[in-house]
């Protein structure tokens, strides 16, 4: 069964995240750890975010156990096992990561090894917040997991901290949310529920992301790219991705490639790829953006100036062949079967940034 009726069987886990979503709402911080019984919170951030971890933690006063800000994209291990040395060492009993993908993600480590409660405060739009999903990198292989102890108690949604995101990174953020409720259209175990919010997401995003391309800085539109990148977020967060997630991962493990840019390379070719098998499933793109999935996307990238080509990103030609091994080293469940030679002619049109025939 492919299309899904209102009479098909499904189940729903309900959605346990508490989420906090406004305009200076990261004045909250204080009173949800307070709610989850905590009196003690390391802060978590990135080196280039430190100065505002560090604000927030002299807001929260002795609240604050200290500010870790040393996140790194695709969370190698070795950072994870010092920033738990630190965590254990402050007296902190959970943790706030304030920031984007890479600081989130390494809240979720901490997490998970040690039981500490997390309050996620992100500022761009990449949407891992939402999510049991965590993927470390250790050997130059990312692996990923899902686990409940990965997901975060409380998220903390302030569109004022997105105001300042610069613009490159608003459009890649941005597309790699849309890769969540693009994958999330046509999962083995979607729901009436989460594919609602996908579908949603996509008018919005085709919307609200022109505005920002002229006009950084309009708070409404920065709003409604937030809410649906929440949307995004969520829907990542209770189904199982396929083809483009784990391209994505394995690019970003192997060749070191920032996370949102290579998903905003990767999801026309991917998309454009099982389009072929459910164009049923995906029609919400085409009725979204006017045009068949995959060209849909790479025209949308191409028009708010988001990369094209994984060459770009300093990917070489002859790391194509190293990635399409790992891409097909563990079978998952994807709507349209696959081989090597399949995902070495997406990887090959994504490194030359070809536009995708579907």
């Amino acid at each position: 069964m492919r299309s899904m009726s209102q009479a098909a069987p499904f189940v729903f886990p309900g959605i346990s995240t508490r989420v906090v979503f406004g305009s200076g709402t990261l004045a909250n911080v204080g009173e949800e750890l307070a709610r989850l019984g905590h009196a003690h919170a390391l802060l978590l951030s990135t080196p280039h975010q430190s100065d505002e971890a560090t604000r927030l933690a002299q807001t929260l006063g002795p609240v604050a156990a200290g500010v870790f800000a040393e996140a790194t994209m695709h969370t190698p291990v070795a950072v994870t096992d010092k920033a738990v040395s630190v965590f254990q060492a402050s007296g902190a009993t959970a943790v706030i990561a304030l920031g984007g993908g890479s600081t989130i993600g390494l809240g979720k480590a901490i997490a998970t090894r040690t039981g500490a409660d997390q309050i996620c405060v992100p500022t761009s739009y990449a949407g891992s917040e939402m999510t049991d999903i965590l993927g470390e990198t250790e050997g130059g292989v990312k692996t990923t997991r899902r686990d409940a102890s990965i997901r975060p108690e409380t998220v903390i949604y302030d569109v004022d901290l997105t105001l300042g995101l610069p613009l490159p990174m608003t459009m890649t953020s941005a597309l790699n949310a849309i890769a969540h409720a693009a994958e999330a259209l046509y999962a083995a175990d979607r729901n009436p529920v989460v594919v609602a919010m996908a579908e949603r997401a996509f008018p919005v995003f085709r919307d609200a992301l022109p505005r920002l391309a002229s006009a950084p800085r309009d708070a409404d539109a920065r709003a409604e790219t937030l809410y649906a990148a929440w949307l995004c977020s969520t829907a990542l967060g209770y189904v199982a991705m396929g083809l483009h997630h784990k391209l994505c991962h394995t690019i970003g493990g192997a060749a070191n490639t920032p996370h949102a840019d290579t998903h905003a390379i990767m999801l026309p070719h991917t998309i454009g790829f099982n389009a072929a098998a459910v164009p049923d499933l995906l029609a919400p793109i085409d009725a979204a953006f006017g045009a068949s999935p995959g060209k849909a996307l790479f025209r949308l990238a191409a028009d708010i100036g988001a990369p094209t080509r994984l060459a770009d990103l300093g990917v070489r030609e002859t790391q194509l062949d190293a990635v399409a091994d790992l891409a097909v080293r563990n079978p998952y469940d994807n709507p349209r079967p696959f081989d090597r030679a399949a995902i070495r002619a997406i990887l090959q049109d994504a490194w030359a940034g070809n536009e995708p025939g579907i």
